[in-house]
């Protein structure tokens, strides 16, 4: 114990700057337990949002995340009337995208660790006594482009897999704006559609729902203490309430 104490002691020397929130003889909460707290609030978010989102209706379930078709495609809608039988193929398509997105949803895992292995002193504090989603934004921050560039190969991947009758959600993207530009008469009766941003729209989008998912984690621990399923979080958000 007095060593652990003497450590604390050495810590609060070099960081006698920080916020006096993080006063060890005020709090009796040190600079390393609010470090593993900040770590284990994020750990316990992550692994909560990639859990809803990697399951059947994960995403097609939940409107908030829900991805629609990409922009390309949305004069799809204007017509849709106008198209027998199209309105069914765009309800397989959005279903057969966010299949997509559930299915690699679980890639994100490693990488929020990383990050949340990474985290600072200084990036703790910020976020202890930050807004109610300074956490996700440093998520956000700090994985975006790791996210992004695992994400896209296993969303190419997934859009491929025969998810939905026996198609992949390419074939039914495809399938969809086929129908489509039969139907414009070669584009006398509208412009055709030439480009297939799906892999990059879905990445996009499913990347989007994850930081929302995370986001609604971290406002639960924030606010809830019920959701402070460990001692080290209740302590550790305990500093947060005082201050407020």
């Amino acid at each position: 114990m007095k060593k652990f104490l003497l450590v604390l002691a050495m810590v609060g020397t070099v960081f006698s700057s920080c916020d006096e929130g993080f006063d060890l003889l005020e709090d009796e909460v040190g600079y390393v337990e609010i470090v593993a707290g900040l770590k284990q609030a994020l750990e316990v978010g992550t692994d909560t949002a990639v859990a809803k989102l990697n399951v059947t209706d994960g995403f097609f379930g939940d409107e908030i995340v829900k991805i629609l078709l990409p922009e390309e495609a949305q004069p799809v809608y204007d017509v849709a009337s106008q198209i027998p039988g199209i309105s069914n193929v765009i309800d397989e398509t959005i279903l057969a995208i966010n299949r997509s997105a559930e299915d690699a949803a679980v890639e994100a895992k490693p990488i929020f660790v990383d990050a949340i292995t990474n985290m600072t002193l200084n990036d703790a504090t910020d976020i202890l006594y930050g807004e109610d989603t300074a956490a996700t934004s440093y998520l956000r921050t700090n994985t975006y482009q790791g996210l992004y560039d695992a994400f896209k190969p296993k969303i190419e991947t997934s859009l491929s897999k025969d998810l939905i009758g026996g198609l992949s959600a390419e074939d039914v993207y495809s399938q969809l704006i086929g129908t489509y530009n039969t139907a414009s008469i070669g584009g006398l009766l509208w412009d055709r559609i030439e480009s297939n941003s799906l892999s990059e729209h879905t990445t996009n989008k499913a990347l989007r729902g994850l930081f929302i998912k995370v986001g609604e984690q971290e406002k639960g621990i924030r606010e809830n203490p019920v959701e402070r399923v460990t001692e080290l979080l209740e302590d550790v958000f305990a500093l947060q309430d005082d201050q407020q």
